[in-house]
């Protein structure tokens, strides 16, 4: 017993020099005969203090961030991996199975559900009330729901809480209202008294208010045929029944004498019997004016249309049509109040009225160049032959052709080599002229 207290007593005296081997030899039992070896003294345990000061190698340190990146990608390379063929909704539902199968207490749900977030849009589901209610089921069942009153009041796992959050903000985003096994879902997750369920609740009160406010909606998947795409724009422009659309040209791809290939826009036009009428009573002396191109948004679509319209009448060639009450049953255009009016009463109004001319048609096509245009009015002089009398000028912006050929010349520009950049950089500048004596007279009077 006496040994290991001297060893011990040695070693934190720093003196385990000659003796300690001679406190060995001392307390060894000499019941042998044999020549008594030097024994090895055993390495003794340091404390946990000294070890958390121990620097940690390179490569045991390279190799935890290894695997903690790792951790990070996992479920994007888990898609990838199983939908390398096709990325369909089949392919989204196995990934999310796999995941599921994998481990039973779920480890690394919530990296999971933010990943397949991200993954949607890219497999076509991003609109599809199954998969999110499936992706609510990755969760793990009634383990994040609060057990007293002082949970719920400090945010119960609020990591997973704030996941879900952000997949019912995804659902809202893309307009799906949830069902009941969304809610079924949510309870047996995080309870009742959950940020989750709030959010679910604010959804189902809001969502069947806003659903069928809109008086123009538009379809969740628009044609896709560029064709039937301009007849839906063009009437939910001119958002009259008795407007009239013509096609005066489809789309199509012609060979020359010489055999080159030339490929014709589409033209495609509207106009209803109110606009010929005007276009009828327009001074044959005065312009229209072709102008354009002006963007339409339908949903992440973008089109573009052009309109035929004229300079707002003259004061002194305005006349005053007499008013049809039968015009809008709906509500009355004019109202005629003989009411007495206060001393204090104010008569004068400040409304500007500003009058932009009218518009006479709207055509939409691929090909926004002057001669495209041409034939939309050549076509429109068939049931307008007033059109034949009056002068048409164009007043046509760059369109979205002439804005990507500007932007692949800028792309260019950036991308010259650095010689000819050194020589521009090296060119002398020109000599600034010499005003006279009449230019700084002058000058100064202007000063």
């Amino acid at each position: 017993m006496t040994c290991p207290r001297c060893l011990l007593q040695l070693q934190t005296l720093g003196l385990l020099g000659r003796s300690a081997a001679r406190c060995v030899g001392l307390l060894r039992t000499p019941s042998s005969g044999q020549p008594s070896e030097p024994q090895v003294l055993r390495h003794f345990h340091p404390s946990p203090g000294s070890a958390k000061s121990r620097s940690v190698p390179a490569e045991f340190d390279r190799e935890s961030h290894k695997k903690r990146n790792k951790s990070l990608i996992t479920h994007d390379d888990l898609f990838e991996q199983v939908a390398q063929e096709a990325k369909t909704k089949a392919m989204f539902n196995k990934v999310v199975d796999i995941f599921t199968k994998r481990d039973i207490r779920r480890r690394g749900h919530v990296e999971f559900i933010y990943a397949a977030l991200r993954k949607m849009p890219e497999f076509g589901v991003e609109r599809d009330l199954t998969v999110y209610n499936k992706l609510l089921d990755v969760f793990p069942k009634e383990v994040f729901v609060p057990r007293n009153f002082i949970q719920r009041m400090f945010n119960h796992y609020p990591r997973q809480q704030e996941c879900a959050v952000q997949l019912l903000e995804q659902m809202e985003n893309y307009g799906i209202m949830p069902n009941m096994t969304t809610k079924v879902l949510l309870v047996q997750i995080f309870g009742e008294k959950s940020h989750p369920m709030r959010k679910y609740q604010r959804i189902m009160y809001w969502f069947p208010k806003f659903k069928h406010i809109n008086p123009f909606p538009i379809p969740q998947k628009l044609p896709e045929d560029p064709v039937d795409l301009a007849r839906f724009c063009l009437n939910r422009i001119a958002n009259d029944l008795d407007a009239k659309v013509t096609v005066y040209q489809m789309a199509c791809t012609e060979v020359t004498e010489s055999g080159e290939e030339v490929t014709l826009p589409y033209i495609v036009g509207i106009q209803s019997p109110s606009q010929m009428e005007l276009l009828t009573k327009h001074n044959p002396s005065r312009p229209v004016f072709v102008e354009g191109p002006f963007p339409l948004w339908l949903r992440k679509k973008c089109v573009y249309y052009y309109i035929l319209r004229a300079d707002p009448p003259l004061p002194n060639e305005k006349v005053e049509e007499p008013y049809d009450p039968e015009r809008c049953l709906d509500y009355p255009l004019q109202l005629d109040f003989d009411l007495g009016r206060d001393l204090g009463d104010d008569e004068s109004f400040d409304v500007e009225d500003l009058d932009e001319g009218p518009v006479f048609a709207i055509c939409m096509t691929n090909q926004g160049d002057e001669a495209t245009l041409n034939q939309w009015i050549s076509g429109l002089q068939q049931s307008n032959p007033v059109l034949g009398q009056v002068p048409t000028l164009f007043r046509l912006d760059a369109g979205p052709q002439e804005l990507d050929m500007l932007a692949d010349i800028k792309s260019c520009h950036n991308h010259r080599p650095e010689s000819e950049l050194l020589k521009e950089d090296w060119l002398p500048e020109e000599e600034p002229e010499v005003m006279g004596d009449e230019e700084l007279r002058r000058s100064q009077r202007m000063k």
